[in-house]
């Protein structure tokens, strides 16, 4: 998945057509692999909600995105940097949730093995990985 950001501006004109300061743009898409598309179509992913986050344990206001909003692409206008940026925050975190979710999504009908060491601890977290091998059939 790849997020594709274009940030623009333009002059904010008055109804005389005086200088008001700028106005800001931010353009956002995402692009699917193929594998990543045919898992959106095969769980029917095109709505799913990615919570935005909280700026100062407070909700931005700023409504959420789903896979097929930013598959679509998005604009938005603004006349404040610092509500570009976080609207931007947003967008990002909204495509890391939805990474997360193609990532399980991928891992069904398989098994994941996680080895855990004491060298493991200041690593982080293990990232689940697509199955390798169909699991043995039931009997």
């Amino acid at each position: 998945m790849k997020l594709i950001i274009r940030r623009n501006q333009r002059p904010n004109k008055g109804l005389f057509g005086g200088h008001k300061g700028m106005i800001f743009l931010l353009d956002c898409q995402v692009v699917l692999t193929r594998k990543e598309r045919e898992l959106m179509e095969k769980y029917q992913a095109d709505e799913y909600l990615a919570e935005p986050p909280k700026i100062d344990g407070l909700r931005t206001g700023v409504a959420c995105y789903t896979p097929s909003i930013l598959r679509d692409g998005v604009t938005h206008e603004c006349k404040d940097v610092t509500i570009l940026l976080q609207t931007e925050e947003i967008i990002k975190e909204a495509c890391r949730n939805f990474k997360i979710l193609l990532t399980v999504m991928a891992t069904f009908g398989g098994e994941e093995v996680i080895h855990y060491s004491t060298a493991d601890e200041t690593q982080g977290p293990p990232q689940a990985t697509a199955p390798t091998s169909s699991p043995p059939p039931l009997r």
